[in-house]
């Protein structure tokens, strides 16, 4: 074999790692790349309670409940299932009811979710692209002058 042949070989090899590490890394991350899951995915896809993930939806009308502290209990909806949600520490400012959430957490035994953070959305015109893309999936999009997030193209 000659010293270019042997170049080559090494190349050829040296790519066909790399590549074989993308795809083993990709399939890995397969199911965590989502931003959040809605209640209902919870619920469908039978996700093993203590799995930290995050959870999408609306915070349901009526459900806000502050406790001692800092404690605060919400119900997350997607208007199909709702998902009760215990957090302890302090809400952002815009958070309140009717409005989309983001929770990041554990899910607990009891199919309820503990948040360790919590995301609001950001404006007045603002909701979370995951949370509409997921209501206009549902056929619940209700369209009333508020885009969802700015495009970035």
């Amino acid at each position: 074999m000659s010293r270019r042949q042997r170049r080559l070989a090494l190349i050829g090899s040296a790519l066909a790692v790399l590549a074989a590490a993308a795809a083993l890394v990709l399939t890995a991350l397969r199911d965590s790349i989502v931003f959040f899951h809605p209640p209902t995915e919870i619920v469908e896809k039978a996700i093993a309670p203590g799995s930290r993930l995050r959870v999408g939806g609306l915070v349901k009308e009526g459900s806000l409940v502050r406790g001692e502290g800092r404690s605060v209990r919400f119900v997350v909806t997607d208007t199909k299932t709702d998902l009760p949600v215990s957090y302890a520490g302090i809400l952002p400012d815009l958070f309140r009811e009717g409005q989309g959430v983001v929770a990041e957490g554990v899910l607990q035994a009891d199919h309820s979710f503990r948040a360790d953070s919590v995301l609001a959305k950001h404006d007045e015109k603002y909701m979370p692209r995951e949370v509409a893309d997921a209501l206009k999936k549902q056929g619940l999009w209700q369209h009333n002058g508020a885009d969802a997030a700015p495009s970035t193209q």
